[in-house]
C-alpha cells in the first residue's frame, strides 16, 4: 500500500503565445469577406431579381 502512495507528479505549465497583429488581420480579413458577401447579395436582390419580372 506505502508503493501507491509514491507517486511523482509532473506539472507542466504551457503558455500559448499568438501575435496580436496575427489576430487582428485575420479578423479584418474575415470582416472584409463578409462585407462583401452581404453586398453581393445586395446586388444580386436590388439589380437581377427585378430584371425577371
Amino acid at each position: 500500500m506505502d508503493q501507491l502512495k509514491n507517486v511523482e507528479i509532473e506539472k507542466k505549465s504551457v503558455e500559448q503565445k499568438y501575435d496580436k497583429g496575427m489576430v487582428a488581420s485575420t479578423f479584418i480579413k474575415y470582416a472584409a469577406y463578409i462585407i462583401i458577401f452581404f453586398g453581393f447579395l445586395y446586388f444580386i436582390v436590388r439589380y437581377v431579381f427585378p430584371a425577371f419580372q
